[in-house]
């Protein structure tokens, strides 16, 4: 399990804005594993349980949900390890990244691919042991595709890389659905599908508030290869597309689709109104701070709700059996 953002990430919050630091300086060792992203990761693996099929969902426990949550906690750390690695010569030509553990000497090269090894190694014996083999595959797979398909191929190659990419971040809702049911359903299969058309508006928003940087090093992000209005407009693409996928949850919920439903209604307009204004003001940096925020915001709205929907008060407002397509049962 990793960044929705790939970067993030993967599973989901890339480096703070030019001229932001962290207050705090995490030990070299803590910062490489980036525990940033991990939270939102967590989230969308609960959310993949949550849209689980109950009924198949017998052995689901707290301690299964324990050791998903720390396996899938282990695989991200040691993804962002490797991705830290893999770019040591990147960071150290950006300024922004100059001063992290690698490119500053804080940590040394073998040190952090040791730690990756061990952090690899532990996912997969807590998952394997603690709740089944098909999950510890699907977390070991997120992590190769964020570290060798998007880091290492698509990332220096193509500006659509974040698009193809996202697959690594879009993993951990297969790893819950994997380790509530023991199996793949449509419920984790929509919520994969829905993270994976959040990224590219996620993370373009941030990518225009970086687009230099990412120019200094040569690096094809879509603002700079082409430019800041076809950026914000695919951005909207994408923003809408998320909204219509996310309005289908209620066809794949075991319960509670009309509570979900209409709470779901702000997220989305708000999600809408601020992807609308980036459009307007494709220049505007706060606008684009704005949508990167919220859309952070959205995907833990998104998996709240699905949560919440399993609740009984949640489950007394499911649509009726008849409305639903037999498709999903």
């Amino acid at each position: 399990m990793v960044s929705a953002t790939p970067q993030a990430a993967a599973l989901l919050v890339p480096p703070e804005p030019k001229g932001v630091r962290p207050s705090v300086r995490l030990p070299a060792w803590l910062e490489v594993a980036k525990p940033r992203l991990i939270p939102l990761l967590l989230a969308t693996t609960l959310g993949g349980m949550a849209v689980s099929d109950p009924a198949l969902a017998g052995s689901l426990d707290g301690p299964t949900v324990a050791c998903t949550l720390v396996g899938g906690s282990l695989a991200s750390a040691a993804a962002g390890v490797l991705n830290c690695v893999w770019e040591e010569e990147l960071d150290g030509r950006m300024l922004r990244t100059s001063r992290r553990a690698l490119p500053s000497g804080r940590l040394d090269q073998g040190q952090a691919l040791a730690l990756a090894a061990l952090l690899t190694t532990a996912s997969v014996l807590v998952l394997v042991l603690g709740v089944n083999a098909l999950a510890a595959s699907l977390s070991l797979l997120g992590l190769c595709s964020y570290v060798l398909l998007y880091t290492a191929l698509l990332k220096p190659r193509t500006s659509q890389n974040i698009v193809i990419g996202g697959v690594a971040g879009a993993i951990p809702p297969l790893v819950g659905a994997a380790a509530a049911t023991g199996q793949l359903g449509w419920g984790g299969w929509w919520l994969f599908s829905l993270v994976m058309v959040w990224t590219p508006a996620h993370f373009w928003a941030l990518a225009l508030l970086l687009r230099d940087d990412y120019r200094a090093v040569g690096i094809p992000m879509l603002p700079v290869v082409k430019g800041v209005v076809v950026t914000t407009q695919a951005i909207c693409r994408y923003a809408w597309a998320t909204v219509l996928l996310s309005l289908l949850a209620p066809l794949v919920l075991p319960g509670g689709g009309l509570f979900y439903g209409l709470l779901v209604l702000p997220f989305n307009a708000r999600l809408l109104q601020l992807s609308s204004n980036l459009a307007r003001q494709p220049d505007n940096p706060q606008s684009a701070r704005a949508m990167f925020r919220w859309s952070i915001l959205y995907l833990f709205g998104i998996c709240l709700l699905l949560l919440l929907a399993r609740l009984p008060q949640a489950q007394a407002l499911a649509l009726p059996q008849a409305m639903l397509p037999t498709l999903f049962p």
